[in-house]
């Protein structure tokens, strides 16, 4: 039997719930079901077991248990499965029983999909996409999520390599047989024109504005403007609960407050911000220089004005940036039979009246942010990049071939080139997890939960 440790933990939720999933991955797994239920179950197929105490034979719980025989199962190894009642009680006694069990120890952190992986049963960016699946808040992350653990990523990253390692084939065949009759003179020829189409291929998946990178971190909306211009009364009604302090005195908000939202299936990070005004008090100084830096890197900034002040609005001198975005939110219109003029110095943009307060005109201003974030996200529905490791991974590669076909001018450089395209094709290799990848490990890893 394998040395190798025999892992378990809760793969639910948190009990009491009324189904409790616990796992079972190793070499004595199926060892660990004989000795809580007595027997193993037919492979594949759930069966009613009694759930024992392996030490007293006291019952723990009536559940469905189920062995799936390694390499058939989610990790390659043999996997058993307990489906008990949620509850404290049934959980612990099932954890502390098989933690008494010799060879069995408690799950790391994503260490049921680390050996999966390490089986050969996910690449690496389906690794990444299974833990983008759990965290996903919103449809428009589940289904990127869901797309790359499918290999959206991994099969188009892998279709590559072997058009690489098909070109680098050429050049060695050029190299190693070229004395040989039967063997073609012009071999870099096709070589360079295969790595040139590649080239331009990844450069064209590069070109998508970050959208796949920008679904899994949301749109990020910032709420800015003067003191006690109801900012932070239209944060709440945006959130939908009472997330900042609300009062009649300006600088109250101090600090950058943010939630995240779903706005019709969109991920948005929703920030207020503190007062923007002359002020000579260091705290909210502090304060206001953290709302102009969060404002200077949101996607659209809604700079909210009291609709009793008609007033010259510069928003760009305001928020020290070149915005994009700005939209105008004139606040209080309940107030005030019709909104005093306001006129801006920047390119106009979205403007819109409302009442934080009563709720007046906020469907229309969500609607219009919902609208916003369907189509700045519209290319990420088919983007091949959703983490800065993919995109880096596709930027060296991208680099190497552009020193290959510079290679590629001069003559005599065949070993020159062979040498670059096999460094392209190992560093989409490192995409996959295929070729040395054991630095970066941890670092994906550490942010699966324990049973999963």
């Amino acid at each position: 039997m394998s040395d190798r440790s025999t892992i378990f933990a809760l793969s639910s939720g948190r009990p009491p719930a009324a189904i409790a999933v616990v796992r079972v991955s190793g070499p004595r797994a199926g060892v660990a079901l004989e000795k809580l239920i007595g027997r193993l179950p037919e492979p594949r197929q759930a069966a009613l077991a009694r759930v024992r105490d392996p030490a007293n034979g006291e019952p723990i719980d009536e559940a469905l248990a189920l062995w799936f025989p390694g390499p058939r199962s989610e990790t390659g190894e043999d996997v058993a499965e307990l489906q008990l009642h949620g509850g404290h009680a049934v959980v612990a006694a099932v954890l502390e029983a098989l933690g008494a069990m010799p060879g069995c120890r408690l799950a790391e952190p994503g260490e049921f999909t680390r050996r999966a992986f390490e089986a050969g049963q996910l690449d690496l960016t389906e690794v990444e996409g299974l833990g983008d699946l759990i965290a996903a808040e919103t449809s428009a992350q589940r289904r990127q999520a869901f797309r790359q653990l499918k290999g959206l990523i991994g099969d188009r990253a892998g279709a590559w390599r072997e058009r690489l390692i098909e070109a680098l084939a050429l050049v060695e065949a050029r190299i190693d047989f070229s004395d040989e009759a039967d063997v073609p003179e012009d071999l870099i020829g096709p070589a360079l024109h295969a790595a040139q189409q590649l080239r331009d291929e990844i450069a064209a998946k590069l070109g998508d504005g970050r959208r796949g990178e920008r679904l899994r971190e949301g749109l990020v909306v910032a709420i800015a403007g003067p003191p006690n211009a109801g900012k932070s009364t239209l944060f709440n009604r945006l959130a939908k609960r009472d997330a900042a302090i609300v009062s009649p005195y300006a600088g109250t908000t101090r600090d950058v407050i943010e939630v995240h939202l779903d706005l019709d299936g969109y991920p948005v990070t929703l920030l207020d911000t503190a007062g923007i005004r002359d002020s000579n008090e260091p705290i909210e100084q502090e304060g206001m220089r953290r709302a102009r830096e969060r404002a200077a890197a949101a996607d659209i900034v809604l700079w909210v004005v009291d609709a009793s002040e008609g007033v010259e609005i510069r928003m760009k001198p305001d928020l020290g940036r070149e915005a994009s975005e700005i939209w105008l939110v004139v606040n209080k219109c309940d107030l005030v039979e019709k909104s005093l003029p306001y006129t801006r110095k920047d390119e106009p943009g979205f403007s819109c009246s409302i009442s934080a307060e009563t709720g007046q005109g906020i469907d229309a201003l969500e609607a219009a942010l919902a609208q916003y974030a369907r189509s700045f996200f519209a290319a990420a529905e088919s983007s091949v990049v959703t983490r800065a490791r993919h995109r880096g991974a596709f930027e060296e590669t991208l680099a190497v071939l552009d020193l290959a076909l510079a290679e590629g001018k001069g003559a005599g450089r065949e070993e020159l080139i062979a040498e670059e395209l096999r460094a392209a094709a190992t560093i989409l290799g490192r995409l996959t997890g295929r070729v040395d990848v054991e630095d970066i490990l941890d670092v994906i890893f550490r942010d699966f939960c324990i049973g999963k």
